[in-house]
């Protein structure tokens, strides 16, 4: 009897990230397997953070030694394909959302595997392409203002990088609990920042923020660097800075305040399940950027794209999902 033949699928791989501007190649490779107590997802789109293509999980394996050809884009929307053994809250065919692990080979491919606790049913009120730059950017929101930073209503919210995709959702989920915002932003999404919630809009490229605002209760950086050490002038007695863009410098810090700043988001089915409520009560609205099919990946994390307004963030669609 002969040996069943392996299934394959299109994949967009890192190839080369020492030249300056990462590099792709497209391939077909082996489609994954789920294991015991994982789904197959049929991807219909991913979600770009461009940032990963220097990350260490993307660079090297959980065992410290180095990593070639990985296939990045952790956050997805798609169908469950299959499912393992042990799995008992998904089914084949349901709409999902949801993330996998860093090491693991993300969704620049046709199918991924996951595990059923990084996933929740698709919001029904949006397009797969719109659901796929949903998870990491909301839930990154949702941990830094909810969990760590624990927003009151009332609160005193600086939010830097407010048009992009965690800072547009951080604003709407600010405005939910009902802070008050303080943005900023480029002029040219002075408009778009104020409609999602914001109280003040502050134009970074003209203005100081800490020549203008005082006594924050939260900081939430989206941008790092320079912005995230003057954010310490503004804050209150008790007041703290989060941000989400890790530097050396701030990893190196010995200010205790600096150093707990940072976090990385991690996959949370409940919150995924809450945050698809609020997008189809009208209450959260993802952004999309800029769509690119999967084989012109290498625009999405190289800068080149000339169509992006740097509102919300990249989509690629895998194309025949």
């Amino acid at each position: 009897m002969k040996a069943m033949e392996s299934k394959v699928m299109r994949a967009m791989r890192l190839a080369n990230t020492s030249t300056g501007k990462p590099q792709f190649t497209e391939a077909e490779v082996p489609q994954p397997k789920p294991g015991s107590g994982e789904v197959l997802v049929r991807v219909h789109a991913a979600g770009v953070t461009a940032t990963e293509v220097i990350w260490q999980p993307t660079t090297n394996t959980k065992d410290g030694g180095p990593r070639s050809n990985a296939i990045l884009a952790h956050e997805f929307s798609g169908t469950i394909a299959a499912a393992g053994a042990d799995v008992r809250d998904f089914r084949t065919g349901q709409e999902i959302y949801g993330m996998n692990d860093w090491y693991a080979e993300g969704a620049l491919a046709e199918y991924c595997v996951t595990q059923p606790a990084s996933i929740a049913l698709k919001p029904k009120n949006i397009t797969h392409t719109e659901a796929a730059t949903v998870p990491i950017s909301a839930l990154t929101a949702w941990q830094g203002l909810i969990d760590r930073a624990e927003l009151r209503p009332g609160q005193r919210l600086l939010i830097h990088g407010a048009s992009g995709g965690v800072g547009s959702f951080a604003v709407q989920l600010a405005h939910d609990r009902g802070a008050y915002i303080i943005a900023t932003a480029s002029a040219r999404n002075r408009d778009f920042v104020k409609q999602l919630g914001a109280n003040e809009f502050i134009d970074y490229t003209s203005q100081r923020f800490d020549e203008l605002v005082s006594d924050i209760d939260v900081v939430f950086d989206c941008v790092g660097g320079e912005t995230f050490e003057r954010s310490f002038r503004v804050i209150k007695p008790g007041g703290r800075v989060i941000t989400i863009a890790a530097s050396a410098e701030a990893e190196a810090a010995t200010d205790e305040r600096k150093k707990s700043a940072f976090f990385i988001v991690e996959p949370n089915q409940n919150q995924l399940i809450e945050v698809a409520k609020l997008i189809e009560s009208g209450k959260l609205k993802p952004f999309v950027d800029a769509v690119v099919p999967l084989e012109n990946a290498a625009a999405a994390y190289d800068g080149s794209l000339k169509t992006r307004q740097g509102r919300g963030k990249i989509a690629i669609e895998i194309v025949g999902a």
